[in-house]
């Protein structure tokens, strides 16, 4: 598995003049204000096909750059940093992660120095879902362990997870009923480490190599990554199996019902996916914790 490498592209020592500061002076008088741009883009097809298209111009960031420093006042140029590079993202769907240095070289503070400045880094966060699911051991303390695994990962964000729904195993391998859920959040990974991540979960949670769709201690898949598809020998995005699975769709549904994947929306997938009595069944509230777990009685 070869992952494209993210290529570099810098805007140096842009120079422009802008009412931006603290003091009255600032916003009344102006001065020059000098700006970096760095960002990392997936420009493999620019790069294959010589495709000026598929770039990212160096035009573009300085135009979002000088919108900004010369628009409208304002007191921080922390803010004006940030401002570049969230128009960039928000502009720019190539890129991945942007870092602006603001340079203010003629600060009115009473020393001797040659500027000040201020660096922002921004990373694109991509909407992602899993679906988790075990059938050994003491399955829901092993699925409220991996979503806790989870939430603990740098670069990744879990917002919501559905209940806990009982299923009927998948795939014609005889073994017990698993426990499954779904989980949303954002991530700044790159989805092949953020698979990475999920394996890596997975073993330290006691899963070990067995038969394909068999009996597992826990099963972490990675449904959708944004709108990005990928294909390969270890990923595919969307989930290839995502739209036949009632034990995904139906926690998925639960608390994303309306989001859409490869041009369908889940409430809508789930309404014609031809179903069994009882495939999968949303665990009743019955006092215990969010996982199914007892809580401890009260002191």
């Amino acid at each position: 598995m070869i992952v494209p490498v993210l290529t570099s592209v810098f805007v140096r020592d842009l120079c422009l003049f802008g009412y931006h500061g603290v003091l009255p002076e600032e916003t009344r008088i102006g001065q020059r204000f000098v700006v970096d741009i760095e960002i990392r883009a997936d420009l493999s097809g620019a790069i294959a096909g010589d495709d000026y298209e598929q770039a990212v111009c160096y035009g573009t960031l300085c135009d979002i750059a000088s919108d900004i420093v010369t628009g409208p006042p304002l007191q921080l140029i922390e803010t004006v940093a940030g401002r570049i590079a969230e128009t960039v993202l928000a502009k720019l769907e190539r890129v991945e992660w942007v870092r602006v240095e603001v340079r203010k070289p003629s600060a009115p503070v009473p020393y001797a120095v040659s500027g000040t400045a201020v660096s922002v880094e921004q990373a694109r966060v991509h909407e992602v879902a899993f679906s988790l699911g075990s059938n050994l051991g003491e399955r829901e303390a092993v699925l409220a362990a991996a979503v806790d695994r989870l939430s603990l990962v740098d670069g990744l964000e879990i917002a919501d997870v559905s209940s806990l729904y009982n299923s009927a195993p998948w795939g014609g391998v005889e073994q017990p009923a698993f426990v499954n859920i779904c989980a949303t959040g954002r991530t700044t990974l790159e989805p092949h480490a953020l698979l990475r991540v999920c394996k890596a979960i997975e073993a330290d949670l006691g899963r070990v190599p067995g038969v394909r769709w068999g009996a597992r201690a826990v099963d972490i898949d990675i449904l959708y990554y944004g709108a990005r598809e990928i294909r390969d020998r270890v990923l595919t995005l969307p989930h290839v199996c995502l739209f036949e699975r009632a034990f995904v769709l139906e926690p998925l549904a639960e608390i994303d019902p309306d989001h859409v994947i490869g041009g369908r929306r889940v409430r809508d997938a789930l309404a014609v996916l031809p179903r069994s009595p009882g495939d999968v069944t949303r665990r009743a509230p019955d006092g215990t914790g969010r996982w199914g777990i007892k809580e401890p009685e009260p002191a």
